[in-house]
């Protein structure tokens, strides 16, 4: 599995890091060998992150930079056989099954019917940018909140007031929470609220 590019740790409340894993495994390395509680998120989406802290802050890193590094599967990195389409600019021909009526549409379209699809699928595509964005900060917040947060006074109203799109309502209720906690959590509302 490879690692985040990103990442944020936590022992307890308090940060311990943010940014590239290899940067910040020092903190990390130094907060376990402590026996504090610690909590490793992708800085994105903030799913939970395993890093092996066995060994120095040297080993740690060197394994880490041996994961960073791991190419994807070979069969990925061979050329696929080549066939109808325009493999250079990455068109792929595939098979899409649409009603008479809509070919017949199809055909009546300046440039094509390959056009005319692609036409759609990026106007589709601009369209839900901004919701499937949001969306997945919601979820990426949620996901941090949850994790670390989930016994916090207010935390119930917090949620709601972000899926509400109501930001003054969210920070009122992350206000007392802990600095670190709060200030991550703000710097995550920021794209959740981003849209709204």
């Amino acid at each position: 599995m490879t690692q985040p590019t990103q990442i944020v740790a936590f022992s307890g409340h308090t940060c311990l890091g943010r940014g590239a894993p290899l940067d910040v495994v020092a903190g990390i390395k130094a907060a376990a060998d402590a026996d504090a509680p610690l909590l490793i998120f992708d800085a994105t989406t903030s799913r939970p992150v395993e890093i092996d802290l066995r060994g120095t802050v040297a080993d740690v890193q060197k394994r880490l930079a041996a994961q960073m590094a791991i190419p994807g599967d070979e069969a990925e990195d061979q050329p696929a056989p080549r066939g109808p389409g325009r493999p250079k600019l990455g068109v792929v021909a595939r098979e899409v099954t649409l009603l008479p009526r809509h070919w017949d549409w199809l055909a009546q379209q300046s440039g094509g019917a390959s056009i005319a699809l692609r036409k759609l699928v990026e106007d589709a595509r601009r369209a839900g940018a901004d919701k499937s964005r949001m969306r997945e900060a919601q979820e990426s917040l949620h996901r941090f909140m949850t994790a670390i947060a989930g016994d916090f006074p207010h935390y119930e109203d917090a949620l709601r007031a972000l899926y509400a799109a109501d930001r003054k309502r969210f920070e009122s209720a992350v206000a007392e929470w802990p600095g670190d906690v709060r200030d991550h959590v703000k710097l995550l509302a920021a794209d959740a609220f981003a849209a709204t």
